[in-house]
């Protein structure tokens, strides 16, 4: 095995580090196939375009709205204190989006109008999820309390 020089060991890291870019970006390329625009896209495929993808999505969203309704409504009362437990775990991965937005917004490009308007918002998605995990706490606390045994 021959010893580079710095020239050809640089030039060959630069040779690796173009097929790694160009690999990441046909791996990209293709996750941007799979996505769920290709579900929208192959409906109005297979319908012949009758079926805007806009028009597919909202339905998707309509029903997603039914089925919620009617899962929650028939929770019984005993699981509403496991039910309330998750929602505070879910509330709890949003603030830490919140968290993250907020950040990293103020510190990368804090001088542009977009860059106000992301932290805005990810800061009122900070107070709201924390409201929620508050409450969340204060239900599960006096649904348990229910159960204890006075006395």
């Amino acid at each position: 095995m021959a010893t580079l020089t710095p020239e050809q060991a640089l030039e060959r890291a630069q040779a690796a580090a173009e097929a790694a870019r160009e690999a990441a970006n046909a791996a990209q390329s293709y996750a941007d196939m799979i996505s769920t625009d290709m579900v929208a896209t192959g409906v109005s495929v297979a319908t012949g375009g009758a079926v805007d993808p806009t028009v597919f999505r909202f339905a998707i969203f309509v029903l997603a709205i039914f089925v919620g309704y009617y899962v929650v409504w028939s929770v019984t009362p005993a699981l509403h204190t496991p039910l309330m437990s998750v929602t505070n775990a879910i509330s709890s991965v949003i603030v830490v989006g919140a968290l993250l937005a907020v950040g990293v917004q103020v510190a990368d490009v804090a001088s542009s109008g977009a860059a106000w308007g992301a932290t805005v918002l990810g800061f009122i998605a900070l107070v709201l999820a924390s409201v929620n995990i508050f409450g969340g706490f204060l239900v599960t606390a006096r649904m348990l309390a229910m159960y204890k045994k006075k006395g």
